[in-house]
């Protein structure tokens, strides 16, 4: 297939925050390396609007740019790849992106990133393990089902067990000694850590495949998955809850103050 568009490298250039420089961190460790996976299988699911290029053709073929949905550049990227246009990464396009400088703000975005995803994902649900393009259909479309809808959404429910696994842990301790439960905490330490392991070593490959990327941010990888996850968490559940409604979603100015720059 011809190409029709091409996915850039997203940068938060306002990391003047640990807001913001958890958004940094999440656009190299998660969105980039994502991008660059789903282009060797040839499943993009988004051509961020924030840095893309695309064939005036392509966008004519799907009847321009869509209206109806609130991921409009996740639209668009689904409907040429449909048409049989073919959608890669450059790494090496690189542009500097604002992004929200208060957890109020990014709430926002990012309730309207998810609502606008579920609004693709069910206009697009017949392309949903189809083979038109294949890799769109059963690698694409699935995982952003499965990682950032279901997963997001079941894994409050997850946090809630750990938490709970502790009290019962610590109430052991305090009931029967810490010779008769050391292995349980030692079980629980050990899986954490092999979790958080895995974790570091797929950031710190993000890190390597990036160009001149400031290394300092991944010591932000751990302490992010305490309140800056949870945030992720919340706006899906009330995109769902949103959907499951039926109103209407309205964009949502996001207020913009010029701080960018070339990290």
């Amino acid at each position: 297939p011809i190409l029709g568009a091409v996915a850039g490298n997203a940068k938060v250039g306002n990391r003047v925050n640990i807001i913001t420089k958890w958004q940094a961190l999440e656009y190299i460790t998660a969105q980039n390396l994502e991008r660059r996976a789903l282009a060797r299988l040839n499943a993009m699911t988004v051509v961020p609007g924030a840095v893309g290029a695309w064939r005036l053709s392509a966008i004519r073929a799907v009847g321009g740019y869509p209206d109806d949905t609130l991921a409009e550049d996740q639209d668009l990227t689904i409907a040429i790849q449909r048409h049989g246009w073919k959608v890669q990464y450059d790494q090496f396009a690189i542009a500097w992106t604002e992004a929200p400088e208060t957890m109020r703000a990014l709430a926002k975005q990012r309730f309207r990133w998810a609502y606008g995803t579920l609004q693709c994902l069910y206009k697009h649900r017949s392309a949903i393990f189809g083979s038109h393009p294949k890799g769109l259909g059963w690698v694409g479309l699935p995982q952003a089902i499965l990682f950032q809808i279901v997963l997001a959404a079941i894994s409050p429910i997850i946090d809630l067990a750990l938490l709970v696994s502790f009290l019962f842990t610590y109430l052991a301790v305090r009931a029967h000694g810490w010779e008769q439960t050391s292995h349980d905490v030692y079980t629980m330490l050990g899986y954490w850590l092999v979790f958080t392991a895995i974790d570091l070593l797929a950031a710190t490959i993000a890190f390597a495949l990036e160009r001149k990327e400031r290394w300092r941010l991944l010591w932000l990888l751990i302490p992010q998955r305490i309140g800056y996850r949870q945030v992720m968490y919340y706006v899906v559940l009330k995109a769902i809850a949103q959907a499951l409604r039926g109103p209407l979603v309205g964009w949502g100015k996001l207020a913009r103050t010029g701080r960018v720059t070339a990290a």
